[in-house]
């Protein structure tokens, strides 16, 4: 499963990442939900982001992501040529994420996104928007971690850390 686009809104950046695919091998299929939620999650991605290699200027980059031995390989490539194969662009930068830092949050944030989902359909606004108001810090401070877990290996604002969680949690969620 892979996205690719133009997410410079009509401005041509290349500290973005132009495409991101799933290692179906490692990764796998998923329910029909939790496939929504990564496609939606790559799809966001793409869209809108900023991300860089320190050091390295051979953007825009096409992002592979598989699972080896309980860590997120990034495995960040330049763009394939037009006509060219996903994945046959040069290779820019390997990193293995650990994801027991992980863990906490993920279960934090897969608890109070049942909660919301559940409060949506019983509880007044104002429970709701409590619940949501928590949502959202859970996500910002997984946000902030992917960033302190990425730094000096890759670099993404805030917004791109965001999604990127997103699809963290997309690979983890059972639906």
């Amino acid at each position: 499963m892979s996205a690719s686009g133009d997410s410079s809104g009509g401005t041509f950046s290349r500290n973005r990442l132009a495409s991101v695919a799933l290692d179906e091998q490692s990764i796998g299929r998923g329910a029909p939900e939790q496939e929504h939620e990564r496609n939606a999650a790559i799809w966001d991605i793409v869209e809108s982001n900023s991300f860089a290699v320190p050091n390295v200027d051979a953007g825009p980059y096409a992002l592979e992501l598989a699972m080896v031995e309980k860590r997120l390989a990034f495995t960040v490539r330049q763009t394939p040529e037009d006509g060219e194969p996903p994945g046959s662009g040069a290779l820019v930068a390997a990193h293995y994420l650990s994801l027991t830092p992980f863990r906490r949050v993920i279960k934090d944030y897969e608890l109070i996104c049942n909660s919301y989902f559940a409060a949506v359909r019983t509880a007044s606004p104002q429970q709701i928007e409590a619940i949501d108001m928590g949502r959202r810090g859970l996500h910002d401070e997984a946000a902030a971690l992917v960033q302190e877990r990425l730094a000096g290996k890759l670099t993404v604002d805030f917004d791109t850390a965001r999604r990127l969680f997103t699809l963290i949690f997309a690979l983890h969620w059972k639906g």
